[in-house]
């Protein structure tokens, strides 16, 4: 039985720099939401940075979740953007920037929970 206190615990947590990197990152995309997108750009390239530091851990499934939400949110978010500069399909673009929006809120609270329970994050390709 553990019979660690909840500080104990809390800092055994905070104790993995890589972990603590991840856990910033989950809040640069979540603050990205409110800055468009420039907090995100900062997620983005520690990321970069640090991806070889977390290769073969569980923080890697996670670098690969915060990477592929990037790049999703952004292609969809130009997608967006070209759609916009029509009038007639402003209303679509709109719909669409709500939709990343809502959808990287989500995966960045998914992340974060999984990370404060160490668990990694599922893989993109699910094996049959």
């Amino acid at each position: 039985m553990d019979n660690k206190t909840f500080q104990e615990k809390l800092q055994d947590q905070l104790q993995d720099p890589n972990k603590n990197i991840t856990l910033i990152v989950y809040g640069l995309q979540l603050i990205g939401v409110l800055t468009g997108g420039i907090a995100f750009i900062v997620a983005i390239v520690l990321n970069y940075i640090k991806r070889d530091d977390v290769a073969g851990t569980f923080l890697e499934s996670h670098f690969e979740w915060q990477i592929r939400t990037f790049w999703t949110s952004l292609i969809w978010g130009i997608v967006g953007f070209v759609m916009a500069i029509t009038i007639f399909l402003l209303p679509a673009a709109w719909i669409i920037w709500f939709v990343v929006m809502v959808w990287v809120i989500y995966r960045a609270i998914k992340g974060l929970l999984n990370l404060l329970e160490n668990k990694p994050m599922p893989s993109k390709v699910k094996s049959i």
